[in-house]
């Protein structure tokens, strides 16, 4: 990554269903350590039997810390090298819809290089019904804040879907910004969706966006990592 400039400070984010790490353990953990984020948000991370051991043991494969979410936050889990520092987290969960799962989504004030920025990260009901109301929880969270905002989320719809645009209204849709909106991010086995995103704060300038589509992430998981690049807004 470079270093802070006048331009911003940098920041490398993976956005990652990782399956209930239920696929090539080992192929999880090369995928992310390869890729050196700053940042991971986890889909589908540690929430029931001994979370939190899990939850830490996960962060030690990929080389990150924990810094908010597991049980609290139904599998919701953000992760942070030692170069972002964690000032408060937050976890919510959403109404419960009889005969579903139970979802949520997990919070973190952060700050890198003097910036301060909230990282949010979100799993939204498979079932279309429950999905818009869901989406206006997690949008309410991050409008609430002043900071920059960097949220991932399976959102379970592509970008035509109302839970999506719900999220997205006002925010930068880091595939649409490098014109990649093309790129699918469901399933490895046959890839035809893209139902996992990145949104940024317009403040947040994007400077690469890739869906990792190898033999490795195709082993790791169902869904494939989105990986951005970003420049937060320098501290002025």
């Amino acid at each position: 990554m470079p270093v802070t400039g006048d331009r911003g400070v940098p920041l490398r984010v993976v956005s990652y269903n990782i399956h209930t790490q239920r696929d090539d353990t080992a192929a999880l953990a090369a995928v992310v350590r390869t890729a050196r984020p700053d940042v991971v948000i986890v889909q589908e991370g540690p929430r029931r039997f001994r979370w939190r051991q899990k939850s830490a043991t996960l962060a030690a494969s990929f080389g990150l810390t924990v810094a908010a979410g597991g049980l609290p936050s139904l599998g919701n889990l953000l992760l942070t090298s030692l170069r972002v520092r964690v000032r408060s987290t937050a976890c919510r969960r959403y109404p419960l819809t009889p005969g579903r799962h139970l979802r949520g989504a997990a919070y973190a004030e952060c700050e890198v290089g003097g910036v301060r920025f909230l990282l949010a990260g979100s799993h939204l009901s498979t079932d279309p019904a429950e999905r818009p109301a869901q989406a206006a929880a997690f949008k309410r969270e991050l409008a609430a804040t002043t900071l920059p905002v960097v949220a991932g989320a399976d959102l379970n719809e592509g970008p035509d879907g109302l839970a999506w645009r719900t999220v997205a209204d006002g925010l930068t849709d880091a595939a649409v910004a490098m014109d990649r909106a093309d790129r699918h991010t469901y399933s490895c086995a046959n890839p035809r969706r893209r139902i996992d995103a990145l949104f940024v704060d317009p403040r947040i300038t994007v400077v690469d966006y890739d869906v990792v589509d190898t033999p490795q992430t195709r082993r790791a998981s169902d869904h494939f990592p989105i990986l951005v690049d970003l420049l937060l807004p320098a501290a002025g």
